[in-house]
């Protein structure tokens, strides 16, 4: 689990953080805020992503709540679509959600059914 991305297979990225210093050929060190003490500051670089300024990315460090587990949780705020995949023998419905602090180009589409078990308060039903 990479802070709270269970069964993702890309992270998802927060910062931007300041490097610190370089360790060894291909890892970094980043200067970490306290709310992320327990996490091991130093990085390979596939973990990094070179940062372009944009003042639409300014956020509060305060927002990442991080758990005793080093996990925080991602809550989904709108449904922008849904629509229904279908396979040989089923449909499966699903729902594009954005997750809080997060552009619209970072949407992402769920199962219906689990966006439905974990967050009932986005369907009005």
């Amino acid at each position: 689990m990479r802070f709270g991305q269970k069964g993702k297979l890309s992270p998802q990225y927060i910062g931007p953080y300041e490097v610190l210093e370089r360790v060894g050929p291909v890892a970094y060190k980043l200067a970490l805020p306290l709310e992320l003490d327990r996490i091991h500051n130093v990085f390979h670089v596939s973990m990094l992503r070179r940062y372009r300024s944009d003042p639409s990315h300014i956020l509060p460090v305060e927002s990442i709540e991080v758990s005793p587990e080093l996990t925080y949780e991602e809550e989904p705020i709108p449904i922008l679509a849904h629509e229904t995949k279908e396979l040989r023998n089923k449909k499966i419905p699903l729902v594009k959600v954005i997750r809080r602090n997060y552009s619209g180009k970072e949407a992402i589409w769920e199962r219906e059914k689990d966006m439905r078990i974990q967050y009932p308060h986005l369907f009005g039903d």
